[in-house]
Protein backbone atom coordinates (compact mmCIF):
# COMPACT_ATOMS: atom_id res chain seq x y z
CA UNK A 1 0.00 0.00 0.00
CA UNK A 2 1.37 3.40 -1.02
CA UNK A 3 1.17 6.12 1.62
CA UNK A 4 1.22 9.89 1.25
CA UNK A 5 1.20 12.81 3.66
CA UNK A 6 0.64 16.55 3.40
CA UNK A 7 3.22 18.79 5.06
CA UNK A 8 3.58 22.53 5.60
CA UNK A 9 1.14 25.41 5.70
CA UNK A 10 -0.82 26.82 2.78
CA UNK A 11 -0.63 30.53 2.00
CA UNK A 12 -4.33 30.70 1.11
CA UNK A 13 -7.45 28.52 1.06
CA UNK A 14 -7.04 28.20 -2.73
CA UNK A 15 -3.46 27.00 -2.27
CA UNK A 16 -4.57 24.29 0.16
CA UNK A 17 -7.48 23.23 -2.03
CA UNK A 18 -5.14 22.93 -5.02
CA UNK A 19 -2.81 20.60 -3.12
CA UNK A 20 -5.75 18.63 -1.68
CA UNK A 21 -7.20 18.20 -5.19
CA UNK A 22 -3.90 16.67 -6.37
CA UNK A 23 -3.86 14.42 -3.28
CA UNK A 24 -7.34 13.18 -4.14
CA UNK A 25 -6.05 12.03 -7.53
CA UNK A 26 -3.43 9.94 -5.74
CA UNK A 27 -6.12 8.49 -3.47
CA UNK A 28 -8.11 7.43 -6.54
CA UNK A 29 -5.00 5.54 -7.65
CA UNK A 30 -4.79 3.67 -4.35
CA UNK A 31 -2.62 5.92 -2.17
CA UNK A 32 -3.64 6.30 1.48
CA UNK A 33 -3.11 9.48 3.52
CA UNK A 34 -1.17 9.15 6.78
CA UNK A 35 -0.72 11.75 9.51
CA UNK A 36 2.89 10.85 10.27
CA UNK A 37 5.14 12.08 7.44
CA UNK A 38 7.79 9.58 8.55
CA UNK A 39 5.50 6.78 7.33
CA UNK A 40 4.85 8.34 3.90
CA UNK A 41 6.34 7.23 0.60
CA UNK A 42 5.32 10.53 -0.96
CA UNK A 43 5.01 13.96 0.68
CA UNK A 44 3.17 17.01 -0.69
CA UNK A 45 4.83 20.04 0.90
CA UNK A 46 2.87 23.32 0.86
CA UNK A 47 5.14 26.30 1.39
CA UNK A 48 5.33 30.09 1.35
CA UNK A 49 7.94 31.36 -1.17
CA UNK A 50 8.71 34.24 1.20
CA UNK A 51 9.74 31.75 3.91
CA UNK A 52 10.12 28.28 2.37
CA UNK A 53 10.12 25.46 4.90
CA UNK A 54 12.22 22.37 4.24
CA UNK A 55 10.79 18.89 4.60
CA UNK A 56 13.72 17.01 6.13
CA UNK A 57 12.92 13.45 5.08
CA UNK A 58 14.25 10.56 7.14
CA UNK A 59 14.83 8.36 4.09
CA UNK A 60 16.13 9.23 0.63
CA UNK A 61 13.47 6.85 -0.69
CA UNK A 62 10.71 9.30 0.33
CA UNK A 63 9.68 11.46 -2.62
CA UNK A 64 8.93 15.09 -1.82
CA UNK A 65 6.97 17.45 -4.08
CA UNK A 66 6.73 21.10 -2.99
CA UNK A 67 3.79 23.31 -3.99
CA UNK A 68 3.63 27.12 -4.02
CA UNK A 69 1.69 29.92 -5.67
CA UNK A 70 2.51 33.28 -7.22
CA UNK A 71 0.08 35.92 -8.53
CA UNK A 72 1.94 36.34 -11.83
CA UNK A 73 4.14 34.24 -14.09
CA UNK A 74 7.84 34.87 -13.32
CA UNK A 75 10.04 36.13 -16.14
CA UNK A 76 12.08 32.94 -15.75
CA UNK A 77 10.18 30.12 -13.97
CA UNK A 78 13.33 27.99 -13.65
CA UNK A 79 15.27 30.82 -12.00
CA UNK A 80 12.35 31.50 -9.65
CA UNK A 81 11.69 27.87 -8.67
CA UNK A 82 15.12 26.25 -8.55
CA UNK A 83 16.19 27.99 -5.31
CA UNK A 84 12.83 26.94 -3.84
CA UNK A 85 13.57 23.35 -4.86
CA UNK A 86 16.80 23.48 -2.90
CA UNK A 87 15.43 25.36 0.11
CA UNK A 88 12.54 22.92 0.54
CA UNK A 89 14.85 19.91 -0.01
CA UNK A 90 12.38 18.58 -2.57
CA UNK A 91 12.59 16.31 -5.60
CA UNK A 92 10.32 18.57 -7.63
CA UNK A 93 8.66 21.97 -7.18
CA UNK A 94 5.26 22.87 -8.60
CA UNK A 95 4.45 26.56 -9.07
CA UNK A 96 0.81 27.49 -9.69
CA UNK A 97 -0.17 30.82 -11.18
CA UNK A 98 -4.00 30.93 -11.03
CA UNK A 99 -5.49 31.02 -14.50
CA UNK A 100 -2.11 30.48 -16.17
CA UNK A 101 -1.05 26.93 -15.33
CA UNK A 102 1.39 24.92 -13.22
CA UNK A 103 5.16 24.87 -13.77
CA UNK A 104 7.16 21.80 -12.76
CA UNK A 105 10.86 22.32 -11.90
CA UNK A 106 13.16 19.33 -11.38
CA UNK A 107 16.63 18.77 -9.94
CA UNK A 108 17.89 18.22 -13.49
CA UNK A 109 17.07 21.88 -14.31
CA UNK A 110 14.00 20.88 -16.28
CA UNK A 111 10.99 23.17 -16.18
CA UNK A 112 7.71 22.79 -18.07
CA UNK A 113 4.09 23.92 -17.81
CA UNK A 114 0.96 21.80 -17.52
CA UNK A 115 -2.71 22.68 -17.10
CA UNK A 116 -4.09 23.43 -13.62
CA UNK A 117 -6.26 20.31 -13.92
CA UNK A 118 -5.41 18.00 -10.97
CA UNK A 119 -5.63 14.95 -13.23
CA UNK A 120 -3.00 16.42 -15.58
CA UNK A 121 -0.75 17.20 -12.61
CA UNK A 122 -1.19 13.68 -11.26
CA UNK A 123 -0.38 12.16 -14.66
CA UNK A 124 2.99 13.96 -14.66
CA UNK A 125 3.73 13.52 -10.96
CA UNK A 126 2.78 9.89 -10.30
CA UNK A 127 5.58 8.24 -12.35
CA UNK A 128 8.14 10.44 -10.60
CA UNK A 129 6.76 9.78 -7.11
CA UNK A 130 6.68 6.00 -7.55
CA UNK A 131 10.08 5.51 -9.23
CA UNK A 132 12.86 3.57 -7.49
CA UNK A 133 15.96 5.54 -6.57
CA UNK A 134 19.24 3.64 -7.00
CA UNK A 135 21.93 5.90 -5.52
CA UNK A 136 23.22 3.91 -2.54
CA UNK A 137 26.90 3.01 -2.83
CA UNK A 138 29.06 0.31 -1.29
CA UNK A 139 32.76 1.14 -1.30
CA UNK A 140 35.09 -1.89 -1.29
CA UNK A 141 38.78 -1.02 -0.63
CA UNK A 142 39.99 -3.64 -3.12
CA UNK A 143 41.19 -1.50 -6.02
CA UNK A 144 44.37 -2.88 -7.55
CA UNK A 145 47.43 -0.88 -6.36
CA UNK A 146 48.43 -0.14 -9.94
CA UNK A 147 45.14 1.76 -10.34
CA UNK A 148 45.36 3.92 -7.20
CA UNK A 149 46.71 6.81 -9.26
CA UNK A 150 44.54 6.02 -12.27
CA UNK A 151 45.41 4.73 -15.73
CA UNK A 152 45.16 5.84 -19.35
CA UNK A 153 41.36 5.57 -19.18
CA UNK A 154 41.03 7.91 -16.19
CA UNK A 155 43.39 10.29 -18.01
CA UNK A 156 40.98 10.21 -20.96
CA UNK A 157 38.06 10.97 -18.61
CA UNK A 158 39.91 13.97 -17.23
CA UNK A 159 40.73 15.20 -20.74
CA UNK A 160 37.10 14.78 -21.83
CA UNK A 161 35.94 16.74 -18.78
CA UNK A 162 38.23 19.62 -19.70
CA UNK A 163 36.99 19.49 -23.28
CA UNK A 164 33.37 19.64 -22.11
CA UNK A 165 34.24 22.80 -20.22
CA UNK A 166 35.91 24.31 -23.29
CA UNK A 167 32.81 23.46 -25.35
CA UNK A 168 30.59 25.18 -22.74
CA UNK A 169 28.73 21.93 -22.08
CA UNK A 170 29.14 21.99 -18.30
CA UNK A 171 26.52 24.20 -16.62
CA UNK A 172 27.81 25.87 -13.48
CA UNK A 173 27.25 23.77 -10.35
CA UNK A 174 24.36 25.10 -8.28
CA UNK A 175 25.68 26.75 -5.07
CA UNK A 176 23.55 24.87 -2.54
CA UNK A 177 25.57 26.32 0.33
CA UNK A 178 24.20 29.77 -0.53
CA UNK A 179 20.60 28.61 -0.14
CA UNK A 180 20.71 26.08 2.70
CA UNK A 181 21.27 26.63 6.39
CA UNK A 182 24.25 24.86 7.91
CA UNK A 183 21.84 22.37 9.50
CA UNK A 184 20.10 21.57 6.21
CA UNK A 185 23.41 21.32 4.37
CA UNK A 186 24.54 18.72 6.91
CA UNK A 187 21.25 16.90 6.33
CA UNK A 188 21.85 16.82 2.55
CA UNK A 189 25.37 15.56 3.13
CA UNK A 190 24.14 12.80 5.43
CA UNK A 191 21.28 11.75 3.17
CA UNK A 192 22.95 11.99 -0.24
CA UNK A 193 26.71 12.24 0.45
CA UNK A 194 27.01 15.40 -1.67
CA UNK A 195 27.80 18.99 -0.80
CA UNK A 196 26.94 20.52 -4.15
CA UNK A 197 25.09 20.01 -7.40
CA UNK A 198 26.80 19.67 -10.74
CA UNK A 199 25.32 18.54 -14.02
CA UNK A 200 26.35 15.90 -16.53
CA UNK A 201 28.58 12.84 -16.16
CA UNK A 202 30.95 10.66 -18.15
CA UNK A 203 32.27 7.13 -18.01
CA UNK A 204 34.54 4.74 -19.89
CA UNK A 205 34.75 0.96 -19.89
CA UNK A 206 37.65 -0.62 -17.98
CA UNK A 207 37.02 -4.25 -18.84
CA UNK A 208 34.18 -6.67 -19.56
CA UNK A 209 32.23 -5.75 -16.41
CA UNK A 210 33.82 -2.66 -14.81
CA UNK A 211 33.87 1.00 -15.83
CA UNK A 212 35.35 4.27 -14.58
CA UNK A 213 32.86 7.07 -13.89
CA UNK A 214 32.85 10.65 -12.63
CA UNK A 215 31.78 11.22 -9.03
CA UNK A 216 28.64 13.05 -7.96
CA UNK A 217 28.82 16.78 -7.29
CA UNK A 218 32.34 17.31 -8.66
CA UNK A 219 33.65 19.79 -11.22
CA UNK A 220 33.90 17.65 -14.36
CA UNK A 221 36.62 19.93 -15.74
CA UNK A 222 38.92 18.99 -12.82
CA UNK A 223 38.78 15.21 -12.57
CA UNK A 224 41.97 13.90 -10.99
CA UNK A 225 41.75 11.85 -7.79
CA UNK A 226 40.75 8.18 -7.97
CA UNK A 227 38.10 7.44 -5.36
CA UNK A 228 37.18 11.10 -5.06
CA UNK A 229 36.69 12.51 -8.58
CA UNK A 230 36.67 9.27 -10.57
CA UNK A 231 35.43 5.90 -9.28
CA UNK A 232 35.56 2.33 -10.58
CA UNK A 233 32.11 0.73 -10.73
CA UNK A 234 32.47 -3.03 -10.29
CA UNK A 235 28.94 -4.33 -9.70
CA UNK A 236 25.26 -3.62 -9.11
CA UNK A 237 23.40 -5.40 -6.32
CA UNK A 238 19.87 -5.29 -7.72
CA UNK A 239 18.17 -6.76 -4.65
CA UNK A 240 19.57 -4.02 -2.40
CA UNK A 241 19.61 -1.35 -5.11
CA UNK A 242 23.30 -0.63 -4.43
CA UNK A 243 26.12 0.37 -6.79
CA UNK A 244 29.34 -1.41 -5.74
CA UNK A 245 32.65 0.43 -6.19
CA UNK A 246 36.32 -0.49 -5.95
CA UNK A 247 38.32 2.23 -4.18
CA UNK A 248 41.87 2.61 -2.84
CA UNK A 249 42.28 1.84 0.87
CA UNK A 250 42.55 4.61 3.41
CA UNK A 251 40.50 7.30 1.64
CA UNK A 252 37.09 8.82 2.24
CA UNK A 253 35.43 8.16 -1.13
CA UNK A 254 32.72 10.19 -2.81
CA UNK A 255 29.50 8.77 -4.14
CA UNK A 256 29.56 7.94 -7.83
CA UNK A 257 27.28 9.87 -10.20
CA UNK A 258 23.59 9.13 -9.69
CA UNK A 259 23.40 7.94 -13.30
CA UNK A 260 25.68 4.97 -12.59
CA UNK A 261 22.73 2.57 -12.79
CA UNK A 262 21.93 3.82 -16.31
CA UNK A 263 25.53 3.40 -17.45
CA UNK A 264 25.70 -0.04 -15.83
CA UNK A 265 22.67 -1.29 -17.79
CA UNK A 266 24.04 0.01 -21.08
CA UNK A 267 27.53 -1.44 -20.61
CA UNK A 268 26.21 -4.86 -19.57
CA UNK A 269 23.83 -5.07 -22.55
CA UNK A 270 26.29 -3.77 -25.16
CA UNK A 271 29.87 -5.07 -24.90
CA UNK A 272 30.92 -2.88 -27.84
CA UNK A 273 30.05 0.36 -25.99
CA UNK A 274 33.36 1.82 -24.82
CA UNK A 275 32.21 5.10 -23.28
CA UNK A 276 29.06 7.01 -22.26
CA UNK A 277 28.54 10.76 -21.99
CA UNK A 278 25.58 12.59 -20.46
CA UNK A 279 25.19 16.37 -20.82
CA UNK A 280 22.39 18.88 -20.37
CA UNK A 281 22.06 19.68 -24.06
CA UNK A 282 19.98 18.44 -27.00
CA UNK A 283 20.13 17.21 -30.60
CA UNK A 284 17.46 17.31 -33.27
CA UNK A 285 15.86 14.13 -34.59
CA UNK A 286 16.74 11.78 -31.71
CA UNK A 287 14.66 9.18 -29.89
CA UNK A 288 13.69 10.37 -26.41
CA UNK A 289 12.13 9.10 -23.19
CA UNK A 290 8.42 9.79 -22.62
CA UNK A 291 8.60 10.48 -18.88
CA UNK A 292 11.06 12.79 -17.11
CA UNK A 293 12.00 10.27 -14.41
CA UNK A 294 14.43 11.62 -11.80
CA UNK A 295 18.16 10.99 -12.20
CA UNK A 296 19.31 7.87 -10.42
CA UNK A 297 16.04 5.97 -10.76
CA UNK A 298 15.84 2.46 -12.13
CA UNK A 299 12.93 3.54 -14.35
CA UNK A 300 15.01 6.23 -16.09
CA UNK A 301 17.89 3.80 -16.55
CA UNK A 302 15.60 1.19 -18.09
CA UNK A 303 13.92 3.72 -20.38
CA UNK A 304 17.25 4.98 -21.72
CA UNK A 305 18.73 1.47 -22.02
CA UNK A 306 15.70 0.30 -24.00
CA UNK A 307 16.01 3.22 -26.41
CA UNK A 308 19.74 2.56 -26.85
CA UNK A 309 18.98 -1.09 -27.64
CA UNK A 310 16.38 -0.03 -30.24
CA UNK A 311 18.89 2.12 -32.15
CA UNK A 312 20.34 0.79 -35.46
CA UNK A 313 23.83 1.08 -33.91
CA UNK A 314 23.59 0.98 -30.08
CA UNK A 315 27.35 1.50 -29.79
CA UNK A 316 27.03 4.96 -31.42
CA UNK A 317 23.67 6.19 -30.10
CA UNK A 318 22.32 9.53 -28.91
CA UNK A 319 19.21 9.32 -26.73
CA UNK A 320 17.18 12.24 -25.39
CA UNK A 321 16.04 12.39 -21.77
CA UNK A 322 12.81 14.35 -21.64
CA UNK A 323 13.19 17.88 -20.20
CA UNK A 324 16.73 16.96 -19.18
CA UNK A 325 19.48 16.29 -21.74
CA UNK A 326 21.13 13.57 -23.84
CA UNK A 327 22.99 10.32 -23.22
CA UNK A 328 25.52 9.31 -25.88
CA UNK A 329 27.35 6.02 -26.41
CA UNK A 330 30.56 5.57 -28.38
CA UNK A 331 33.95 3.91 -28.75
CA UNK A 332 35.58 6.49 -26.49
CA UNK A 333 34.74 9.86 -24.99
CA UNK A 334 36.82 11.67 -27.59
CA UNK A 335 35.00 9.81 -30.38
CA UNK A 336 31.63 10.78 -28.85
CA UNK A 337 32.62 14.44 -28.58
CA UNK A 338 33.99 14.54 -32.12
CA UNK A 339 30.70 13.09 -33.39
CA UNK A 340 28.10 15.02 -31.39
CA UNK A 341 29.69 18.37 -30.46
CA UNK A 342 29.02 19.98 -33.88
CA UNK A 343 25.32 19.05 -33.63
CA UNK A 344 24.60 19.83 -29.99
CA UNK A 345 22.01 22.45 -29.03
CA UNK A 346 22.73 24.05 -25.65
CA UNK A 347 19.03 24.66 -24.95
CA UNK A 348 17.00 21.59 -23.95
CA UNK A 349 13.41 21.80 -25.22
CA UNK A 350 10.84 21.58 -22.40
CA UNK A 351 7.56 19.80 -23.04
Amino acid sequence: MRKYAIFGTATSPAHEEWVRSVAREFERAGFTEVDDVAEADFVLNMFDPAAPKAFRRASRGTYSAAFYELPEVPEDPLKASYPMLVRTLSNVVLLRVPGQGVWFTTMEQGTYRVAEDPAAIYERLEPLATSRLVIDNEWIPDLEPELWDGDEITADLAAAGRRLDELDLLPSPFPVEEYLSERDLRHVMRLYSVGGMSYGNLSARKDEKRFWMSASGVDKSKLSSVGRDILLVKDFDEERGVIVLSVPPGIEPRRVSVDAIEHWMIYQAHPDVGAILHVHAWMEGIAATDVNYPCGTQELAMAVAELVAAEPDPAHAVIGLRNHGITCTGESLSEILDRVAPKVLRQVPMT
